[in-house]
C-alpha cells in the first residue's frame, strides 16, 4: 500500500475497531448490571444483549446503497451519531427498558457496509484484501481487548461509564472520519465488497454458501447465549468478583491463539481444511457440554472456555475466507453481506433465546442450548464442499468488448478456471490456479485495457 492507502487503512480501522469495541465492552458485564434495572426479567437480560444486531442485520445493507447515492461519509457520520446517541440513552436508562432502547440505537447505526464501501474507494484492487484483512485483525482484537477492558472499567466507572465512553470514543470517530480519512475522488459500485440487489437470488439460492451462513448465525448465536450466563457463572458458582473476571479471560484468549495457529495452518496449508472446521464446530459443542455439566468447577469452566476459543477464533478466521472462495466471482460483496446480515439476526436471536433459557431453566439450560446448536452447526456443515484454492483477479476491460466472447477467450487461458465479465462496470472477476496462471497472457488479451489485481 503507499501511504495514502495506509492512511486511509488504518484511520477507517480505527473508527471501525472503536465502534465494535463500544458494542463489545459491556459484553462480559452486562447480564450482571442488567440484574438489577428496574423492570427486568431473564428475558429482557438477553434481549438487551442482543438487539443491536437486529437493528444492524436490517439496516447495514440499506445503509451501503445509500452511501452510493449520497456520499459514504455522510452516511458513516450520521451511523455513528447514532451509535453515540444509543450510547447516551443507555446510559441515562434505570430501566431495563430504557437500554433495550439505548442498544436498538446503538445497532441502527449500521456502518458496515458503508465502511467497506468506503475503503474500496479508497484503495487500489490489488491491495484491498490486504486492507480488509487489516480491518478484520482490528475487530478480532476490539472482541479480545473487550473481554479483558469491560470488567475492569465496570470496576472504576461502571457500566453507565462505560456508555458515556462510548459515546464519545463514538463523537471522537467522526472527528478521524472528517480530519483524517481521504475524501474518494469518485463514488463507486465494488462487486468484491458491495451488495448488489439483482444478485440476492443467487446468493440465497446457493447451498454451499447457505450452510456457511446457517453457521455464522448460530456461532453468534451461541457466543451471545454464553454471555448470558458466564457473568453469573463466574460470580455465583466460582465466587469470582466481577473485577477479576478479566484474569479468568485473559489466559483463556492467550492460550486460544497458542492452539489457533496450527490449527489454521494445518487448514489452509495441508488442505484439510473441512477436517479443521468439522473439529472445531465439535470443540464449541464439547465446550458448551462441559459448561452444562460441570459449570462449579473452575478447572472445567477454564477448560471448557480454552476449547471453546480456539475452536471460535479458527471458525472466525475461515469462514469469512470460505464465503469469498465459494461466492460467484462478481458477487463477492453480496456474498458477505448476507453473511454479515446473518452473523447479526444470530447476535440478536443468541441473546434472546439465551435471556429466555435462563429465565426457564437457569445457566444449565443454555450450556445445553448451545450445545444442541452446535451440534445442529455439525450436521449443517458435515455436507459441505470445501473450495479448491484458487486466487480471486480483477480486470479492468473496456465498456464496448462482447461480454461472451472475451469470457471465452479468457476461459481458454491456461489457469482461469472461471470468467465473468461485467462491461457496464469496466471489470472481468477471474479465478486462477497461480500455479499455472499466465498473468502475461492474460494482459496481451486485454492490452487495450489498464491492469489486473489480485486478490
Amino acid at each position: 500500500m503507499n501511504s495514502a492507502e495506509k492512511k486511509s487503512v488504518f484511520s477507517i480501522a480505527g473508527i471501525y475497531g472503536l465502534r465494535m469495541l463500544g458494542l463489545f465492552l459491556i459484553l462480559p458485564v452486562f447480564a450482571l448490571y442488567a440484574d438489577n434495572l428496574e423492570g427486568v426479567t431473564p428475558t429482557l437480560i438477553g434481549l438487551a444483549l442482543g438487539i443491536y444486531g437486529f437493528t444492524m442485520a436490517m439496516l447495514q445493507i440499506p445503509f451501503g446503497w445509500l452511501s452510493d447515492r449520497i456520499g459514504r461519509k455522510p452516511v458513516i457520520a450520521a451511523g455513528l451519531l447514532l451509535f453515540a446517541i444509543g450510547s447516551v440513552v443507555a446510559a441515562m436508562s434505570d430501566s431495563i427498558w430504557g437500554v433495550i432502547l439505548g442498544r436498538a440505537l446503538q445497532g441502527s447505526g449500521a456502518i458496515a457496509a458503508a465502511m467497506m464501501a468506503l475503503l474500496a474507494d479508497l484503495t487500489r484492487e490489488e491491495v484491498r484484501t490486504r486492507a480488509m484483512a487489516t480491518v478484520g485483525v482490528t475487530i478480532g482484537m476490539s472482541f479480545t481487548v473487550a473481554l479483558i477492558a469491560g470488567p475492569l472499567l465496570s470496576s472504576w466507572v461502571g457500566v453507565k461509564g462505560i456508555f458515556w465512553l462510548i459515546a464519545v470514543l463514538a463523537l471522537l470517530s467522526i472527528t478521524v472520519l472528517f480530519k483524517l480519512v481521504p475524501d474518494p475522488v469518485q463514488l463507486s459500485t465494488h462487486r468484491d465488497v458491495e451488495a448488489v440487489p439483482g444478485e440476492f437470488g443467487r446468493i440465497l439460492r446457493n447451498g454451499q454458501l447457505l450452510r456457511l451462513d446457517i453457521g455464522i448465525f448460530l456461532l453468534h448465536g451461541i457466543i451471545m447465549s454464553l454471555f448470558v450466563a458466564l457473568p453469573f457463572v463466574l460470580r455465583d458458582q466460582l465466587k469470582i468478583a466481577p473485577h477479576d473476571h478479566p484474569w479468568i479471560y485473559l489466559p483463556v484468549l492467550l492460550v486460544a491463539v497458542l492452539f489457533m495457529v496450527p490449527l489454521i495452518i494445518v487448514a489452509e496449508k495441508k488442505g484439510k481444511m473441512k477436517q479443521v472446521f468439522l473439529f472445531c464446530i465439535g470443540l464449541i459443542a464439547v465446550a458448551c457440554a462441559m459448561l452444562a455439566l460441570w459449570h462449579g468447577s473452575l478447572v472445567s469452566v477454564v477448560s471448557a472456555l480454552v476449547l471453546f476459543f480456539v475452536a471460535y477464533n479458527v471458525l472466525e478466521a475461515t469462514l469469512p475466507s470460505l464465503i469469498s472462495r465459494m461466492a460467484p466471482i462478481d458477487a463477492k460483496g453480496t456474498a458477505m453481506g448476507v453473511y454479515s446480515t446473518s452473523q447479526f439476526f444470530g447476535a440478536f436471536v443468541g441473546g434472546a433465546a439465551g435471556g429466555w433459557c435462563y429465565g426457564q431453566f437457569g445457566v444449565q439450560g443454555i450450556f445445553l442450548t448451545t450445545a444442541s446448536f452446535a451440534l445442529l452447526w455439525l450436521f449443517v456443515a458435515a455436507g459441505m464442499k470445501m473450495p479448491v484454492m484458487r486466487s480471486s483477479i480483477m480486470a479492468h476491460v473496456e465498456s464496448d468488448v462482447d461480454a461472451a466472447v472475451l469470457e471465452r477467450e479468457i476461459l481458454a487461458l491456461a489457469g482461469v478456471f472461471e470468467a465473468k465479465v461485467v462491461a457496464e462496470e469496466n471489470t472481468v472477476f477471474l479465478r486462477v490456479d497461480k500455479q499455472i496462471y499466465d498473468a502475461d497472457a492474460l494482459n496481451a488479451l486485454l492490452k487495450p485495457q489498464l491492469q489486473t489485481a489480485e486478490g
